[in-house]
């Protein structure tokens, strides 16, 4: 594996693929903008918030319906993207899951980048966003799915360079269990204001507390399998 190589094209298909997010993105808000501004006309043309609720969508009528049910596929398509991006390279689970991470890393950052070019948004990283939909609303500020990004770049980099260097990371059972249930507590976080986005309400404050923890959890579980010898190169 030709480290510099392999990092070079994941960090162009993150950054491309990024653009591609933003540009779909710029098309549906221009799309959707006319029900919001008829539904909300005293809320910034830009603002996200409140959402657009099932009930506003159906009555808007069956092509309003058909973009959610095709933007929820896109986002599903676009997790497959980021899966097929690590496998093009890697030869077992820990190299597909560090290119998992630095594509979804880098294409999220660069997601934000396009579409602060583009329409000048987000206003500031504490900007409330709707990160995904499948299968509750997941809201925040950007800066907390930024800084994931930027966590799961360094993790990505540290496991394809212990790769290339034939030292492994020896992760045990704990030690997944920890990193991936610091990702699940993390999750609920972005979920937890689930009901009142989807009902149309404006955010409540971010749940830092749920957040930090999820963080914290999954980092001692990583940097605790950094710290162990490694393990034996395998095929």
């Amino acid at each position: 594996m030709k480290l510099t190589r392999v990092l070079i094209a994941l960090v162009l298909f993150g950054i491309t693929f990024g653009y591609v997010e933003a540009a779909v993105v710029v098309y549906l808000r221009a799309i959707m903008a006319p029900l919001r501004e008829g539904l909300f006309p005293d809320r910034p043309s830009d603002e996200l918030f409140p959402m657009l609720r099932l009930e506003d969508l159906r009555a808007a009528g069956p092509e309003a319906m058909r973009i959610f049910w095709t933007e929820l596929g896109r986002e599903l398509a676009t997790m497959g993207m980021l899966v097929a991006a690590g496998l093009a390279f890697a030869r077992n689970f820990r190299q597909w899951l560090a290119g998992f991470l630095i594509a979804f890393g880098v294409w999220d950052i660069f997601y934000y980048v396009f579409l602060k070019l583009l329409i000048d948004w987000p206003a500031s990283l504490w900007t409330w966003d709707v990160l995904f939909l499948v299968p509750v609303p997941w809201v925040g500020p950007v800066i907390s799915p930024v800084l994931v990004a930027v966590a799961m770049i360094a993790v990505g980099v540290i496991i394809l360079w212990r790769e290339a260097r034939q030292r492994p990371i020896r992760a045990g059972l704990l030690h997944w269990a920890a990193i991936f249930g610091g990702g699940v507590v993390m999750v609920v976080a972005f979920c937890w204001d689930w009901g009142n986005a989807a009902a149309g309400g404006m955010p409540n404050p971010f749940n830092w507390p749920l957040y930090w923890t999820g963080a914290a959890i999954g980092t001692a579980g990583f940097l605790h399998a950094v710290a162990r010898p490694a393990a034996p190169q395998d095929g």
